[in-house]
């Protein structure tokens, strides 16, 4: 089968490995589309992977073609959407209920071949079922929104009517910032240095969307900021926009060489929460509901459709800011 391979830091090419095979609990799934994201850029970086080459690719979905001697839950031709995440269940994190911190922490696309090929494999219980009036590829979209709803569990304090502010409007800001608008926020803010990605953000019903927090009247601040950049600068001006008693999330996945500076005594006096939000963590078959239930529009979240063979290339789309959901279809 063809498909997309990481040999080493920086070098990716479309080519042929071997067709996957099923293990007892597992189905192979004819992907339909593969969403591009900016953990794949981290790899491409020999980030996150321990080894490589991997084949990447960590938001598909698509149609099972064969399953394994164990399964009855699915069939051949049934449409999924696939859950990345892969956990020991054994370490002391799955045990205390921390499954997305595992200390054996696995994924597929991540740490195993993915679904950037024309098949995967995946353990049958990763699968969720997709309704008739849902479009396999476009249920590509529903990893990265499960990643967004664990981000709201992370800031289950938020209360009715608080005031959100969200760095980034690519195709995770404007997720939290579709969650927001349904968790109650009384306004939410974006700040992009990207006019076209911002103009996305007003079209989704955003109160204000600037080029800098400097030109929002926000004196006091707000009660929530969120990054979903991973840049560096976005992170350090973020902190620095909290409200009195507000919290901030780290959202966005940094470069492991990031830095960004607190003022302790601000922290402390201020009543300030400083958090993060890893992957995911028991979201999955809630993004699916609320995906099914037309929370996102795929047509505004996916901008382009690009055959396998065009990878590279849409990684280095995806690089340059360009659009906002990339999909690959084999």
């Amino acid at each position: 089968m063809k498909a997309a391979v990481i040999s080493a830091p920086g070098t990716v090419e479309v080519t042929t490995v071997e067709d996957p095979a099923p293990g007892p609990r597992e189905v192979v799934v004819s992907v339909a589309a593969c969403g591009l994201c900016g953990t794949d850029l981290h790899i491409l970086q020999g980030e996150f992977a321990p080894t490589l080459p991997v084949v990447p690719g960590h938001e598909f979905a698509g149609t099972v073609v064969a399953t394994g001697s164990a399964v009855t839950e699915l069939a051949e031709g049934d449409r999924v959407a696939v859950d990345p995440s892969l956990y020991c269940y054994e370490c002391h994190y799955c045990r205390i209920g921390r499954n997305n911190l595992c200390e054996r922490w696995a994924a597929i696309g991540v740490t195993t071949a993915g679904g950037a090929a024309e098949f995967a494999v995946a353990p049958v219980g990763n699968c969720v079922k997709l309704p008739d009036h849902i479009s396999t590829e476009d249920a590509a979209l529903i990893e990265p929104l499960s990643c967004a709803v664990r981000g709201y569990d992370i800031l289950r304090s938020q209360q009715l009517g608080t005031r959100v502010l969200i760095y980034g409007s690519g195709t995770m800001g404007l997720m939290m910032l579709e969650l927001a608008k349904r968790t109650g926020a009384a306004g939410v803010d974006v700040v992009d240095l990207n006019p076209q990605r911002l103009a996305t953000a007003r079209t989704l019903g955003c109160d204000a969307a600037a080029g800098s927090a400097d030109e929002l009247d926000r004196p006091r601040g707000w009660d929530v900021v969120i990054d979903a950049t991973g840049n560096e600068r976005a992170i350090q001006d973020a902190l620095g926009r909290v409200g009195k008693g507000g919290t901030y999330l780290q959202f966005g996945v940094a470069d492991y060489a990031a830095r960004a500076t607190i003022d302790p005594y601000r922290i402390y006096n201020q009543e300030i929460t400083i958090t993060g939000s890893m992957a995911v963590l028991h979201s999955y078959e809630r993004a699916a509901a609320l995906f099914s239930a037309g929370t996102l529009d795929p047509d505004i979240f996916i901008s382009d459709r690009l055959p396998l063979d065009r990878y590279a290339k849409a990684l280095s789309r995806f690089q340059a800011g360009e659009g906002r959901k990339i999909l690959v279809r084999p």
